[in-house]
């Protein structure tokens, strides 16, 4: 049975602000030895015996940057497939439009493992052990999922009420004495939203319990756009076809109606990282319970969780903090509170702060831009540009840009011009003129980029062209 990994890489994962953003959501995350949880998920998945392909769902805003985590693993001789989708319309529609296209491609008789791409998973062994478990479930037609043994009541997560692998029931967020009684009964596992199933038993228990969701992703499939080459696959979702998805999860929609779900107990060293508090578990304590990943001087400080990507943090006489800092926002939360971070996030969403969207460093399927200082009319960029990268051939109404070429070499077009600037020169390019930079090299191309004038959002940009199809 061909076995192919299914990965759901969706949701805001706003109560991990100021790391996790619109467009560099939890999934990007680094953990401290220098993986993503996505890099982690791609992992988990091509490490089972074999598996030859692992397809992903993603918002196609996030396409290039998943391709560059994904070649940075250095994985080799697996085939990634992407559905692309031009906004969200929870899982139920992303595991309808996976069954879907894997029918279509290697028949309803392959197995999917749907996979969260925001997971961890410590014990490899264990899960391949369960995955198996799972497959052989799923050939008798069940819808499986995995449940973790709990070892504490957790309130963050639902329940399974299992007997043996038979689901009895699923059970929502307790409270915390219902969740003792839960894990006292020995009946009941955390609900891990992993699960497995065949392309046909899937279909199937869509067909009879959510029809509409099926048939309308089926007919998105049938009007979106395919591209394929050596080693991918990416569908584009039709945007207005998509939008006449009913919105569900993929446990209401069908886990919870169907009458075939087995569970598949284990433990595999299972975490969500839903929260900061989740977060700062993976970092040992020091002997007053303070944990920190990066730089920090510590003073009369107890029980406090400090993350820096560049600066020094001080605490002095402080007690159950979380301290989180990046280089244009700064969380400092209660750690009993981890859980209302998210309130934030809608708050800055709610103004239009890009803070809720964006990083000062922006990735872009050519490299990457940084904003180095910003000011009432002028704002100043470090640019990198990837090998073979190119911008798309655009121009400003309101501003006029001056580049410098720190290293590498830059292939620009500036009007009716087209030159080469090396290292140590630089080019003028007024508004209104038609421009264009490319990397025509084998190493990545850094410049710096000043811009002048009286206005200077991202939206001043006309498209003429583009090899990435944003024009």
């Amino acid at each position: 049975m061909r076995l192919i990994p299914v990965i759901l890489c969706g949701g805001a994962g706003s109560r991990l602000w100021p790391v996790s953003r619109e467009m560099h959501p939890k999934p990007f995350m680094r953990l401290a030895d220098g993986q993503s949880l996505l890099q982690k998920a791609f992992l988990r998945g091509t490490a089972l015996p074999g598996v030859e392909e692992v397809l992903t769902i993603t918002n196609r805003d996030l396409f290039f940057k998943m391709a560059d985590e994904f070649r940075e693993t250095g994985v080799s001789g697996v085939t990634t497939s992407f559905i692309l989708e031009p906004f969200g319309r929870n899982t139920a529609a992303a595991v309808a439009a996976a069954g879907v296209q894997v029918a279509n491609t290697h028949g309803e008789d392959a197995c999917l493992l749907v996979l969260a791409a925001d997971h961890l998973v410590s014990d490899q062994a264990a899960f391949q052990t369960a995955v198996a478990q799972a497959q052989d479930l799923a050939k008798s037609g069940s819808l499986v999922t995995f449940g973790i043994k709990p070892d504490v009541p957790e309130t963050g997560y639902g329940y399974i009420e299992a007997d043996g692998n038979k689901v009895l029931r699923f059970v929502e967020k307790p409270t915390a004495e219902k969740a003792r009684e839960y894990i006292d009964s020995g009946r009941f596992f955390w609900n891990s939203g992993m699960f497995c199933f065949t392309v046909s038993g899937l279909l199937a228990q869509m067909r009879q319990h959510s029809p509409d969701i099926l048939a309308t992703t089926q007919a998105c499939l049938e009007q979106s756009r395919v591209a394929e080459g050596q080693g991918f696959t990416q569908i584009e979702l039709d945007a207005d076809s998509f939008k006449l998805v009913p919105e569900n999860s993929i446990d209401y929609a069908l886990m919870e109606k169907s009458t075939k779900v087995s569970v598949v107990p284990c433990d595999i060293g299972w975490s969500d990282i839903g929260s900061w508090g989740a977060v700062s578990n993976l970092v040992p304590p020091d002997g007053n319970g303070n944990r920190v990943q990066g730089e920090a001087i510590i003073q009369d400080a107890t029980n406090c969780y400090i993350q820096s990507d560049s600066r020094v943090v001080g605490a002095v006489g402080v007690d159950n903090l979380l301290v989180i800092d990046t280089p244009d926002a700064l969380l400092v939360a209660n750690k009993d509170a981890c859980q209302d971070v998210k309130q934030v996030y809608a708050q800055l969403k709610a103004k239009g702060h890009e803070a809720y969207k964006l990083h000062r460093t922006v990735h872009r399927p050519w490299g990457t831009y940084t904003v180095l200082e910003d000011g009432s009319d002028f704002k100043i960029k470090r640019i990198e540009v990837k090998p073979g990268g190119q911008l798309s051939l655009q121009m400003h109404h309101h501003r006029s840009e001056h580049w410098i070429v720190v290293s590498g070499m830059a292939k620009v077009v500036n009007g009716e011009r087209e030159m080469f600037v090396n290292t140590n020169e630089s080019t003028y390019i007024p508004a209104g003129h038609k421009h264009r930079l490319e990397n025509p090299g084998i190493l990545n191309l850094v410049m710096i980029e000043v811009q002048s004038g009286a206005y200077l959002g991202e939206d001043d940009i006309v498209r003429f062209d583009d090899i990435y199809g944003r024009a």
